[in-house]
């Protein structure tokens, strides 16, 4: 077992990573470099900002639920 989790057992949001570095790295061979930066800064970009955009009781919040594993697994 590798992080708690079942041999073989991928989470959605490890899904989500792998299959956002694979998108990078074929960017980064089909477009230029420049804009495959721009792409990633932006993707990054979003979810911060949507972060940031919350209240404090709303980060708290979302800090409560991702420590009871609720979000995230």
């Amino acid at each position: 077992m590798v992080f708690g989790l079942e041999e073989g057992a991928v989470t959605g949001p490890m899904k989500f990573g792998i299959a956002g570095v694979i998108i990078g790295l074929i960017l980064l061979l089909i477009v230029p470099t420049w804009l495959a930066l721009a792409i990633i800064a932006v993707s990054i970009a979003i979810p911060v900002g949507g972060y940031l955009m919350l209240d404090p009781s709303q980060r708290r919040r979302l800090k409560d639920i991702r420590r009871r594993r609720q979000i995230g697994q």
